[in-house]
């Protein structure tokens, strides 16, 4: 079974930064795509940023230009760097992974999410 534990999250003030992690464990065979999905109160749980096994990367309107996701595929984890935050950036984060197993199967996972709190 796979887990993925979010860290990094809290409260910034606007203009802030903030660097989510998401690291990987249990046994598999590889990660593919890395996605970071995040869900306001009230609201749906929208994709914010996804990158894929080879690195291309695709982001939501609203985070272009603020937001970088990257990986690192030794250490399994995923990253989410938040930069000039903005109070509508406050939401639970998720991470989410799609998994390949040993066996060829595939299956897609999240974690427990973090939250980021931006004040104003």
């Amino acid at each position: 079974q796979v887990q993925l534990v979010e860290s990094g999250g809290g409260l910034v003030q606007a203009g802030g930064s903030l660097r989510l992690s998401c690291a990987a464990s249990g046994s598999f065979f590889t990660i593919n795509a890395i996605a970071w999905y995040r869900q306001a109160p009230g609201k749906q749980r929208d994709l914010v940023a996804r990158i894929t096994s080879g690195g291309s990367t695709n982001y939501a309107d609203s985070v272009k230009g603020r937001f970088t996701i990257s990986r690192d595929n030794v250490k399994k984890a995923g990253y989410l760097q938040m930069n000039s935050l903005e109070p509508e950036d406050t939401a639970v984060y998720y991470c989410n992974a799609d998994v390949r197993y040993y066996n060829g199967r595939y299956a897609s996972h999240w974690g427990q999410g973090t939250q980021v709190t931006v004040s104003s």
